[in-house]
Order: structure tokens, then C-alpha cells, then sequence
């Protein structure tokens, strides 16, 4: 095993921050994109429910016309 001085430790312990620090920015972006997605998936269900409620109203209307007719 080799001699394991104190510039070595501290080059290991550079290393490690430096890996920690890439893996913190890569969470933080991950965290940044489902929050974008968080959001999207909300303001897709809104017009959903918005469609449906439209689907609703032309059905009622094409309902009113067929009883209209002789």
C-alpha cells in the first residue's frame, strides 16, 4: 500500500468537493425541470377540464337542435 501523505489526502478531499459540487448542480437542475413540469402537467389538466366543459355545452346544444326538429 502506498504512503499516504497529507497532499495526497488533500487532493482526495479537492477531488470530492469537486464532485460533490457537480452532483448539487445536477440535482438543482433536475429540481428546476420537474418544478417546469409540475407546471405543465397543472396547466394541461386546467384545459382539459376546460375542453370538457366545451364538449359539454356543444352536446347540450346538438341535444336542443334534434329536439327542435319535427
Amino acid at each position: 500500500m502506498p504512503d499516504v501523505d497529507l497532499n495526497f489526502l488533500a487532493r482526495q478531499n479537492e477531488r470530492i468537493l469537486h464532485d460533490l459540487a457537480g452532483v448539487r448542480d445536477e440535482l438543482r437542475l433536475q429540481g428546476s425541470m420537474i418544478m417546469r413540469l409540475e407546471g405543465i402537467v397543472a396547466s394541461l389538466s386546467e384545459q382539459v377540464h376546460v375542453v370538457h366543459n366545451q364538449v359539454g355545452r356543444i352536446n347540450d346544444w346538438l341535444r336542443k337542435l334534434e329536439e327542435a326538429q319535427p
